[in-house]
């Protein structure tokens, strides 16, 4: 990084703070306490406001919404938001995806960065491998931004913005709450949360919050016994020391502090620091029915476990120069995770098929088992700082402006291990690794940004903003064999020195940058206090990036443009709002696993989305009705080739002879993302003596999804298939405690999101492969039904 770009970082560092205001932001009884529903205010514009007068796209779940929907990990807030669609492996590695923004991405170390941006408070939280998975207790809200951000949220908000908001301290007094939670898993185990908050008011200008949680939640998912002999060695390999019921359990344990101090009428200051450590044990998916396997099953022959630790320091310095409001935000984000993960199917299959069992021997030249297992440890370190302003919000011609800085560092360790190997095929400075990946990446962004608003007429207003920007993302490092086992790859390829510590030797050391400018328009016109429309065309882009193989350039960034209708209206206790909209996605950032199971990454796509969302409200003497959902037409918009050309013909060959392929026509539908999602919640609360009652009932579906944008893969694969969940609650509550009774899933539905395979799906995963062994995928499944009570009380 450049000096001056180190020090205006470092500036923003210091002075910096966490939200764009220091108002709570929790659901508010309308004016004039009439019963016509709650008040939502926001940030998405990075300004408190209504939610009903933004014209954005956005859904919030406040407060007492996430408790009622048994809200405790992000996956569980997805299902109600009809926009969003999460595709995860376990808890801490999800990857989350808008209007079916998604081409397949396998959040590998070294891919694309994901299209949404994930963000606690007002600090950019997202990583590679995906978003943190913060367990959902004392948040004030989540706000689902739709659609490209890029003004005001830059590079990682292409297709949407995840905003987790926590509460913040409160000046008015002492008080805090203890929930307690235990529950039971079908086909699994019992588990629990404990959580508890305080609000110390410490004067009349400060206060201290301070936030705990710890929850187990128990397995379901059963490893059960299964052997498998290798072709070459004639070695069989059983898994009895790893079988077990319930093996997919989880341990959660966090706490957040947050500190407020009003300088004077003008200034405040708020430093947080908030940290949690997720461990896993086991497999979260179900292997395909076989003659071993079925419903939650699984065939697993090495250790598999994750612990997941981070911890987020930020502060907030906000005030006033003149009239106008300044914000200086920042902070750090520290990461780090440890894997085990089962990679055996990659040792069987290449045997079977290809006899590689043959190349791994001992000392002594006797072959040994080929079994392999993955140990991964991740570094994240982030440093993010920003600097706004903002006129006066009275004012007919309005401003916010400001500048953008992060830096991530991403340190990779991943050990792939055959125990007992001989060391001239063992990668020099492991113990017994065939294969080692030891690299650093470090992605930076930088930005000035405005957005400028001018009141036309008392109803109708124009907003047009820019955001410049510019990136620099490298990589550098090992990836490989040693050369006594290959000798093109890994050390028989290395060029230099070892640069990062622990490898033996360099042979990957890229860097690729750009800068440019993204743009947005908005008309909103105010038909009533009530009711508004809107129009607005915006761009989100992402950033490009690196292909570790020699002989693949870096990527560039992909850009998504927006064109959106929206309108919010609210009659009484009727809320009826929505968008259609068409994004047209350029450059798409394709990413496939190749040879040697390494990310293939080339711009090779043009793709459409069209689409409709709504939200339907009511909320009336104690009842409460929502139903929302979306509808995606999301289809390429040019045949998808193996070797991408300008053309888009794939009866043009590479630039090196390459046979080229037709691997998706024109009009094949993006993968992942469903045609159309929604939810529907009835809640009705009544008198119990001195007590409040209530009941409550939600149901979610998800459509039919494709698992491969590439037609064959997805043939192989399969597509994902339709499910619905219900869950449903009842409870009691008083001013000092509360009671409640739920069930989630309550049909017990067995809803695929995710799934996976070792190797190429054409080796690991066709059936019909020649070795006749047929192929194991792992589907990444719902949680089962679950039956919890909930006891609770405030002080």
């Amino acid at each position: 990084m450049h000096l001056a770009c180190r020090r205006g970082l470092a500036i923003a560092l210091l002075g910096s703070t966490a939200l764009a205001t220091a108002q709570p932001a929790l659901a508010q009884d309308t004016p004039g306490g009439t019963d016509e529903g709650d008040v939502i205010y926001v940030t998405a514009q990075k300004r408190t406001e209504n939610l009903q007068n933004v014209p954005i796209a956005i859904t919030a779940l406040g407060t007492e919404k996430l408790q009622e929907l048994q809200v405790k990990e992000l996956q569980d807030t997805v299902k109600f938001l009809p926009s969003v669609t999460i595709q995860t492996t376990q808890p801490g590695f999800s990857q989350i995806y808008f209007r079916g923004v998604a081409s397949g991405e396998n959040a590998n170390h070294s891919g694309p960065l994901p299209t949404v941006g994930t963000y606690l408070d007002e600090m950019p939280i997202t990583t590679i491998q995906g978003a943190l998975d913060i367990h959902a207790y004392d948040l004030a809200r989540v706000e689902a931004l739709a659609g490209p951000q890029g003004t005001l949220y830059g590079a990682s908000s292409m297709a949407g913005t995840i905003k987790l908001v926590t509460n913040p301290p409160d000046y008015s007094g002492t008080y805090g709450a203890t929930d307690l939670e235990l529950n039971s898993t079908a086909h699994g185990a019992m588990g629990g949360v404990a959580e508890a908050f305080i609000n110390l008011k410490l004067s009349d200008h400060s206060a201290l919050r301070v936030v705990g949680w710890y929850r187990h939640d128990g397995g379901y998912i059963d490893n059960v016994p299964g052997s498998r002999t290798y072709p070459s060695s004639e070695i069989t390999q059983n898994n009895a020391a790893f079988v077990k019921k319930n093996y997919n359990d989880v341990d959660t344990y966090g706490a957040r502090a947050a500190l407020g101090i009003e300088l004077d009428d003008s200034w405040t200051v708020k430093p947080t620091l908030m940290g949690q450590v997720q461990k896993t044990n086991g497999s979260f998916a179900q292997e395909r029915s076989s003659a071993v396997t079925g419903k939650l099953q699984t065939v697993q022959y090495n250790p598999e476990s994750s612990k997941d630790e981070w911890y987020q320091a930020a502060l907030t310095v906000e005030g006033k120069i003149s009239n106008w409001d300044l914000v200086a935000t920042g902070g750090i984000l520290n990461r780090k995770d440890h894997t085990q993960s089962d990679y055996s199917d990659y040792a069987y299959f290449y045997d079977a098929l290809f006899g590689s069992g043959a190349y791994f021997y001992d000392n002594a030249g006797d072959l040994v088992s080929p079994n392999q297992y993955i140990q991964g440890k991740d570094k994240y370190h982030r440093q993010f700082g920003e600097l706004r302003i903002s006129s006066p919000q009275e004012n007919r011609l309005r401003l916010i402006a400001g500048l953008f800085a992060q830096r991530q560092v991403h340190q990779i360790t991943q050990d792939y291990i055959v125990d007992n190997i001989a060391d001239s095929i063992t990668v020099p400075g492991t113990d017994s690794d065939i294969w080692l990946t030891r690299q650093k990446r470090v992605d930076r962004d930088y930005a000035a940004f405005g957005e400028l608003s001018f009141d036309i007429t008392d109803q109708l207003t124009a907003t047009g903003g820019l955001r410049a920007y510019k990136y620099k993302n490298s990589l550098v490092g090992f990836f490989g064999y040693s050369d006594g086992f290959s000798s093109k790859t890994g050390v028989a390829a290395c060029f230099a020195d070892a640069i990062v510590s622990g490898s033996p030797c360099t042979n990957l050391d890229k860097a690729t940058s750009d800068s440019g400018v993204i743009p947005k328009v908005n008309l909103t016109y105010k038909i009533t206090p009530d009711a508004m429309v809107y129009a607005t065309w915006s761009r989100g882009f992402r950033p490009g990036g690196i292909n570790r193989r020699s002989t693949l350039p870096p990527y560039g960034p992909d850009t998504l443009d927006n064109y959106e209708l929206g309108w919010k209206t609210q009659f009484g206790p009727f809320r009826f709002n929505g968008a259609v909209y068409q994004e047209d996605w350029k450059n798409i950032q394709l990413s496939f696993l190749g040879e040697n199971g390494l990310t293939l990454i080339r711009n090779a796509g043009v793709a459409r989305i069209r689409g409709v969302e709504f939200d339907l409200g009511y909320h009336q003497d104690g009842l409460t009705l929502s139903l929302g959902g979306s509808y995606n037409d999301a289809t390429i918009r040019k045949d998808f080739c193996l070797v991408a050309n300008a053309e888009f013909d794939c009866t043009l060959p590479g630039g090196d002879g390459t046979e080229n392929a037709l691997l998706a026509t024109k009009g094949t539908h993006l993968p992942i993302t469903a045609k159309f999602k929604g939810n529907a919640i009835a809640r009705y609360e009544f008198p119990v003596g001195s007590w409040e009652g209530h009941v409550q009932f939600a149901a979610n579906h998800i459509g039919k999804r494709r698992s491969d944008l590439r037609d064959y893969e997805n043939s192989i694969k399969g597509e994902f298939g339709a499910y619905t969940t219900a869950d449903l609650s009842l409870g009691v509550k008083s001013d000092k405690y509360r009671f409640e009774l739920y069930v989630t899933n309550l049909f017990d539905s067995n809803g695929v999101i995710n799934s996976s395979v070792q190797c190429l799906e054409t080796t690991c995963g066709d059936p019909d492969n020649v070795s006749g062994t047929g192929g194991v995928f792992y589907d990444y499944v719902i949680k089962p039904r679950i039956i919890g009570i909930k006891v609770g009380t405030d002080f």
